[in-house]
């Protein structure tokens, strides 16, 4: 039953019309039994950062180290340079609608592109230098966003960030996450052939959780370079991608079950912001995905430009900021499906678009 599920949901651009059904569906069920409040449990909060060290975690342990080795420049200027430009445009275009510090917040919590989105998605015909470099940025932004996330909503409620787990400061946070990434990773290059499959199995969530509970976002992404207990079993692998595909289709489930218990009459306007903060984020994309890609070959530009897919961890964002910044949802939730359809329509003008066009100067 799975594979057949497994089939549908790995077939292009199915994946993220699937999670807008699934937030659908959730949304009407439990409006149509009263669901509401679900955020406000501490069991709620637990629940959305163990899937967003789920989804950290994934996105990098599918990049390929030998590809990214050759694109280690263009990557770090795009999760550095490239996150901070998209953040600050989004948050601009909010900022003029909404002059509360929350639009930075939105700003950064859509700012990232969803790497099992865009697996699914966007193979097209780009160079295979063009789909590593669109793999590792939308791997590396996320842990960049959410730490940005971290300490702008410490800004904009004037307390330690809803994340922040009881860090000091950036530099201390920075350190932890290393240390831990280091420790993970040092302890499986030692032990990795001295370990039974059956522990493997049981160290991976105790490292996950370990990450969850004391917010080691970035570690836990970093530690997915190395730490990859599967790698070369196809029948495992797929096993682990079905994980993450489960990990995404549940974050739309909390989504949608939010959703019904803080939508109302009154939410007319969030829901428009919301929309406006979905073409901000594309239209972001566009210009700072041409910038980064400007000496790839101008089809392999486009496709970086017109790559903006959010999915798990804007999702999961949401969810943890909507206690301290209520409404937050239900700004995000349109603007994932803005950017899905306009990707959607990106993706169809690509496909018309020949290859065989000369690089840029």
């Amino acid at each position: 039953m799975w594979d057949e599920v497994a089939a549908v949901l790995s077939g292009g651009a199915r994946l993220p019309l699937v999670l807008v059904g699934v937030i659908g569906v959730c949304w009407a069920v439990a409006g149509l039994f009263g669901v509401s409040g679900v955020h406000t449990s501490a069991a709620y909060h637990l629940f959305v950062v163990v899937l967003l060290a789920v989804g950290l975690y994934g996105s990098t342990r599918g990049i390929a180290l030998e590809e990214l080795r050759g694109n280690v420049g263009v990557v770090v200027l795009a999760v550095t340079v490239g996150v901070l430009a998209k953040t600050a445009l989004i948050a601009g275009v909010m900022y003029l609608v909404d002059s509360r510090p929350v639009s930075v917040v939105l700003g950064v919590a859509v700012a990232q592109i969803d790497p099992l989105s865009v697996a699914a998605t966007m193979d097209r015909r780009m160079s295979e230098r063009a789909k590593a470099i669109l793999s590792a940025w939308a791997a590396f932004d996320d842990p960049v966003t959410v730490l940005l996330v971290v300490y702008f909503s410490a800004f904009a409620l004037g307390t330690p960030g809803v994340l922040a787990a009881g860090l000091a400061d950036f530099g201390t946070s920075l350190l932890l996450n290393a240390g831990y990434a280091v420790v993970v990773a040092g302890l499986w290059l030692l032990l990795r052939s001295r370990l039974p499959g059956w522990l493997v199995l049981l160290a991976a969530p105790a490292a996950l959780a370990v990450a969850a509970t004391q917010g080691l976002m970035l570690g836990i992404a970093l530690a997915g370079l190395v730490v990859r207990p599967f790698e070369g079993e196809p029948r495992a692998e797929k096993a682990v991608e079905r994980i993450l595909t489960g990990a995404l289709l549940l974050a739309g489930v909390a989504l949608g079950a939010v959703l019904a218990g803080v939508v109302g009459p009154g939410s007319l306007g969030l829901l428009l912001k919301g929309l406006l903060l979905g073409v901000a984020a594309f239209g972001a994309q566009m210009l700072v995905g041409s910038l980064i890609a400007i000496r790839l070959p101008r089809y392999d530009r486009w496709c970086l430009a017109l790559s903006q897919q959010n999915g798990l961890t804007a999702i999961v964002l949401a969810l943890l900021l909507e206690p301290n910044f209520p409404g937050t949802v239900t700004v995000v939730a349109p603007a994932i499906v803005v950017t899905y359809v306009l990707f959607t329509a990106g993706a169809h003008i690509l496909d018309r678009i020949p290859t065989s066009l000369p690089a840029v100067p």
